[in-house]
């Protein structure tokens, strides 16, 4: 939360969409944040009704199982919420969101590392194979140590994210009285590299498919069950979003050109 705070921070001040960049990057990360953990619960709780059944007090009470599918849900209600109440564009607050999610991602899975939740990949021979003697989903043999690998993965993706937000950098405004600029100061070069052909929802459609790309393939030299086809929950959801993706880019390109 706190990475993705100073990431999102940097792009509204650098975008001058607020005088306060500092509180709208508040207001963004901490309803969404609260919300994706809430809704990851549950979704995880529907992803093991079994389990629940079982014993529903130490499921909700638990202190591990939350998902990340089910906290890209809970996360994306509250934001499009936030944008309607800040009478801000639902994509473009999307767009804000992306490479800030990216990377607070990445830096959640190292905290997956270090507690050994069983997040870990299938056995491999590797020289950098890990093992969790004494994680929570404990193992002598070596494994693959997937965190890291999503870890890397979320850095590219976040500053490719962060790259393509560029093309919305817009100077900012003037005081017509004393001709000094208002509200957050935005670096001229990055104005006269802004691309004309970009539109709003570029970001976040970039951000679902190349997210979506690496979990899907990640997922195959991870431990988690196989429930249709061969592929797992994750597998199946990081398809779904790619598909999304790639519609929202579809829709932004077919409305750019009727334009």
């Amino acid at each position: 939360m706190v990475v993705a705070y100073h990431v999102l921070r940097a792009d509204i001040a650098r975008r001058a969409l607020s005088d306060d960049p500092s509180a709208l990057a508040e207001e963004l990360i901490a309803l969404p944040c609260l919300a994706g953990i809430i809704v990851s619960r549950i979704y995880a709780i529907f992803e093991s009704p079994g389990d629940f059944l079982a014993d529903p007090w130490g499921q909700i009470l638990t202190q591990y199982g939350f998902t990340w599918t089910g906290g890209l849900l809970g996360g994306l209600i509250v934001l499009i919420w936030l944008a309607r109440r800040n009478k801000l564009s639902i994509l473009l607050v999307l767009d804000l969101a992306s490479p800030a999610s990216a990377l607070g991602y990445g830096f959640g899975r190292m905290g997956c590392l270090l507690s050994g939740d069983g997040d870990y990949g299938t056995p491999t021979s590797l020289p950098w194979g890990m093992s969790f003697p004494h994680g929570l989903v404990p193992t002598t043999e070596r494994v693959h140590p997937t965190p890291i690998y999503e870890f890397i993965g979320a850095c590219v993706i976040a500053w490719v994210l962060w790259r393509m937000g560029r093309s919305f950098v817009r100077a900012p405004a003037t005081s017509a009285k004393s001709g000094k600029a208002k509200g957050v100061a935005v670096d001229p070069k990055l104005a006269e590299r802004a691309s004309p052909t970009a539109h709003v929802g570029d970001v976040f459609a970039a951000y679902l498919v190349l997210t979506g790309v690496a979990r899907f393939l990640v997922e195959f030299i991870r431990i988690n069950p196989r429930v249709l086809f061969g592929l797992t929950t994750a597998q199946i959801s990081s398809a779904i979003g790619v598909f999304a993706g790639i519609g929202f880019w579809w829709h932004g390109w077919r409305a750019q050109r009727r334009t």
